[in-house]
């Protein structure tokens, strides 16, 4: 019985880190690999499935195992994902107008910044601030700007395709 948990357990972690790490593919367009982890999926599961439901043993540890796999293949998957996919996050940050202090401080940390000026009739002026970075970089670029402006509006979004610029 504990060869037939062990098993399901690690057929199942394989087949879930696939299929996460094929999600995470899909979403940022890389297509090239998709099919092939796909069919690698599917055959996976296959074996797993059929282990867990054609054995005769009728204990709770067989759903345990299956369930237990599953769930430690999404955070593998999602662990590998992070590692292997190179992301760019753009990071929006609206602040006040002509914070050269928190502009100085992103370049010279090596940040490429664009500088928007926005105009609200209701409030005091403001500047949007662009940078892209690598999405490794992109907790370190927020937890700078919240140090040198606490009040700054930020938005942090995934950017599929980049084309040019500056991108530390």
């Amino acid at each position: 019985m504990l060869f037939t948990c062990i098993t399901i357990f690690l057929a199942r972690i394989l087949d879930v880190s696939i299929s996460t790490f094929r999600s995470m593919l899909m979403v940022k367009g890389k297509n090239i690999w998709i099919q092939i982890l796909a069919f690698m999926e599917a055959l996976v599961w296959f074996i797993a499935a059929r282990q867990a439901l054609n054995t005769n043993i009728n204990s709770i540890l067989i759903p345990i195992c299956y369930s237990l796999g599953y769930a430690t293949g999404t955070y593998i998957g999602g662990a590998l994902s992070r590692r292997i996919i190179k992301d760019v996050n753009s990071i929006e940050v609206i602040t006040k107008r002509n914070n050269y202090k928190l502009i100085d401080k992103l370049r010279d940390e090596g940040m490429g910044v664009s500088i928007i000026a926005l105009k609200d009739n209701y409030d005091k002026p403001k500047d949007l601030l662009i940078v892209d970075v690598k999405s490794r970089l992109t907790k370190e670029v927020v937890d700078l700007v919240k140090k040198e402006d606490s009040e700054a509006f930020i938005v942090v979004k995934d950017t599929r395709i980049v084309h040019n610029g500056y991108i530390k």
